[in-house]
């Protein structure tokens, strides 16, 4: 087991799930209510290690999980909530190997589960038109992922509205205001056999993306759905819901990127 290292970011989390950052930097201290605790004391230790400090109180320490670090990053804009990025994941089938054309990158949070998920050998490619919102996921993603994995990257400076530079993708996920002007774009650069997938908080929203692709003769197989996350909680014989839930936070709009031949009765024989 790979042991905490200077100049890693780890989670402080209390026993009542409160959480937080810590860039681990030898010979500096972390400051907590009037108590103490050293980096130096972390740096070396396994992963899941529980500390206490100066006087007492008790932290966990944890590198990230890949939900955790989405959801407390600095944030340039809003970010998708982890039960949305691990749908689009799955619904828009992203396999290692796969080459993904994203937009807008936004705080970088739906660009690393996709840099995870293409592997080794694949490539994320993010349109991005806003600068300081493309400073800002760079610097999130170089900060959770290792130099390798961040090399699969490319940001683009470009308006996918005005369309789509390379010549052919795997798949198109797009969180954007207005998915049904890249309909067109994604029809003849989106590769046979693709996925497009769109996340829009709106009904009106995706009521144009619906019709752009139901209009576009190369795409089927269209559904839209969303998902609301309820957790619950477990105490002996006491079940129950949750007061407080992730409820909806935006839909999914998933097609098929199709070739259509035509096959008569004579060919058949």
């Amino acid at each position: 087991m790979q042991k905490l290292s200077d100049g890693e970011l780890v989670h402080l989390v209390t026993a009542d799930e409160k959480e937080y950052r810590l860039t681990l930097k030898a010979g500096s201290s972390f400051k907590f209510s009037g108590e103490t605790l050293l980096h130096d004391d972390l740096i070396g230790q396994n992963d899941g290690v529980q500390v206490s400090l100066s006087r007492g109180t008790r932290f966990f320490v944890f590198r990230p999980t890949l939900s955790q670090y989405t959801l407390f990053m600095p944030r340039g804009a809003q970010i998708l909530y982890p039960k949305d990025i691990a749908l689009i994941t799955m619904w828009a089938d992203i396999y290692p190997g796969a080459t993904v054309l994203e937009a807008g990158v936004g705080s970088g949070a739906l660009t690393l589960a996709l840099l995870r998920a293409v592997g080794e050998k694949g490539q994320v490619i993010s349109y991005e038109i806003r600068e300081d919102f493309a400073n800002r996921a760079i610097k999130n993603i170089k900060e959770y992922l290792n130099e390798s994995e961040f090399g699969r990257l490319l940001v683009r400076p470009n308006d996918i509205y005005d369309g789509i530079l390379e010549q052919e993708v795997d798949r198109i996920v797009l969180d954007l205001p207005e998915p049904h002007r890249v309909v067109p774009h994604a029809a003849q650069k989106l590769r046979s056999g693709g996925i497009f997938l769109s996340f829009l908080p709106t009904v009106p929203q995706v009521e144009k993306v619906v019709d752009a692709l139901r209009n576009e003769s190369k795409f089927d197989f269209i559904e839209t759905f969303e998902t609301l996350l309820r957790p619950w909680n477990i105490d002996g014989r006491s079940v129950r819901p949750q007061l407080r839930m992730v409820a909806h936070s935006g839909f999914l709009t998933v097609a098929r990127r199709v070739s259509r031949i035509e096959i008569n009765a004579q060919d058949k024989l």
